[in-house]
């Protein structure tokens, strides 16, 4: 489709920018990403589309885990070129980072779901004049991992996950299971289902999906905390896909960008005649009919978490940059938005494919790029 087109004919851009870019470890780590670098950056300096201008000092940052691989390989390149500025961000989960922002303890803050109305009230005490924003900034699906010996495919629907992740379902020979998957050879073994015991953005948009789309199985309501009784909790994206990795009848939900070391991921059963994996490329095409609900400069998005195009996966999320739109602290503003406008610039978006994230469509990623430039 023309949006999957300009992302690619993007994603060969950014590759030429940014060639030897930072091989991302497996599954990546929750402990702090940071990259120092000695020198000052008075000067404008460029590396691609980095622009350092008058950037320096530190730049404390929290939230998210699910994009902590993307924001691994941004600050590798960012850092490279702007000497002096460091960069910390801590993957201490959504809810944790929105807190850690409206306490005016970090520049900015990564939140895979967009900011409450209650959130946006209490940013305006530290943006001063302002208030925090959300800019869609990462896309991505979030995986369904599994580790059942013996099987390498599997599909299964939103009823039949709700079921599973609400312990309703606690053998893989189910007959819901083998109903699905006719051909496979599914054991008599116990189900193992791990949940983040964080409160998470993936969270939220995992149980906003079994709600959208198994309302009757699922009966709690969406949020970034876990609410369904039974299974087992780990701590972040990466502590989930370890669990997958270690545990035979293991699954759980994480951002494909943790389904490395041979985590077999599960083929949604949507209205679509096929049952679609999880890939960048049909997280993108999922992203691309999103709509855009906040007001004024803030960016949030809607999706669609029933979708019934081909191709389209339905358990995709978006982190969001949160930030002040205006009142920025004046030590932090020059390095804030220094490095928001390379993760939101073609080089950076380029990244995102290779790192198992989806870039922004391009009619998303040019309002980030304007509402950025605008900030103070």
């Amino acid at each position: 489709m023309k949006l999957q087109r300009k992302n690619r004919r993007a994603l060969a851009l950014g590759a030429l920018a940014v060639s030897g870019a930072l091989a991302l470890t497996a599954c990546g780590s929750d402990d702090t990403g940071s990259e120092t670098s000695g020198g000052g950056a008075s000067a404008t300096t460029q590396a691609g589309d980095i622009k350092c201008d008058d950037a320096s000092g530190q730049l404390q940052a929290s939230g998210s885990s699910a994009q902590k691989n993307a924001i691994d390989a941004w600050v590798k390149q960012f850092a490279a070129a702007c000497k002096g500025v460091q960069i910390n961000y801590n993957p201490t989960g959504s809810g944790a980072g929105v807190t850690a922002f409206t306490q005016g303890q970090t520049a900015f803050a990564g939140s895979d779901s967009a900011l409450k109305p209650e959130e946006i009230t209490a940013s305006k005490k530290v943006c001063s004049g302002g208030q925090g924003i959300d800019l869609p900034m990462v896309g991505g699906p979030i995986a369904v991992g599994f580790n059942v010996p013996g099987v390498d495919s599997l599909v299964l629907d939103a009823p039949t996950l709700a079921k599973i992740f609400d312990s309703k379902i606690t053998k893989w020979n189910d007959a819901a299971i083998k109903k699905l998957n006719p051909d496979a050879k599914l054991p008599d073994l116990k189900i193992q289902a791990f949940h983040r015991s964080d409160e998470s953005g993936t969270t939220d948009n995992f149980t906003k999906y079994l709600k959208a789309a198994a309302p009757s199985d699922w009966k709690y309501e969406p949020g970034k905390s876990w609410e369904a009784k039974g299974g087992q909790s780990a701590q972040g994206s990466s502590g989930l896909a370890q669990q997958v990795t270690q545990t035979s009848g293991a699954i759980s939900y994480f951002e494909l960008s943790y389904a490395k070391d041979g985590i077999k991921t599960v083929d949604i059963k949507t209205e679509a005649a096929e049952p679609v994996k999880a890939t960048v490329e049909n997280a993108t095409a999922a992203i691309g009919a999103a709509k855009v609900i906040g007001t004024g400069k803030d960016l949030a998005l809607e999706l669609d978490y029933t979708p019934s195009a081909a191709g389209a996966y339905p358990i995709t999320l978006v982190t969001y940059e949160i930030v002040c739109d205006k009142g920025n602290k004046a030590e932090t503003l020059p390095a804030t938005k220094s490095f928001l406008n390379y993760i939101a610039s073609e080089s950076g978006q380029g990244l995102l494919a290779d790192a198992g994230y989806a870039p922004m469509p391009d009619e998303i990623i040019t309002k980030v790029r304007d509402t950025i430039s605008a900030l103070s």
